[in-house]
């Protein structure tokens, strides 16, 4: 009977092992979230909100593998077609702004498969 419980809580663990990385996945939602106190900095111009920044901050902290860059990007740039307004120069200048360095260049012309 132990032996049996044993070989469960190890088939357990190893399921738990594979699952976690995927567990944590950026999703659509969280950058639309940590973003959305961005939005009329990114219409209008002026000073960056501290909200903004914390997001800006929080996104890049979220997004710790090339997949979570990839699907930052690839929800930015969705983001960026569904709201009208929102300037090119603010949003590629935002995350400098906040002093963070992203890997490539906020703008609806970039290829977010070729992020790393």
């Amino acid at each position: 009977m132990a032996s049996m419980t044993m070989r469960v809580l190890c088939v357990i663990v190893a399921c738990m092992v594979v699952v976690a990385p995927y567990a944590e996945a950026l999703s659509c939602s969280e950058v639309t979230s940590k973003l959305a106190p961005c939005f009329n900095y990114l219409k209008s111009g002026g000073k960056v909100p501290p909200a903004c920044c914390d997001g800006v901050k929080g996104l890049n902290s979220a997004a710790k593998t090339t997949p979570d860059r990839k699907t930052a990007c690839t929800c930015m740039k969705s983001a960026y077609k569904s709201y009208n307004g929102i300037n090119a120069d603010n949003a590629a200048g935002l995350p400098g702004k906040c002093g963070v360095n992203i890997p490539y260049k906020i703008s609806l012309s970039t290829d977010c498969n070729k992020v790393k």
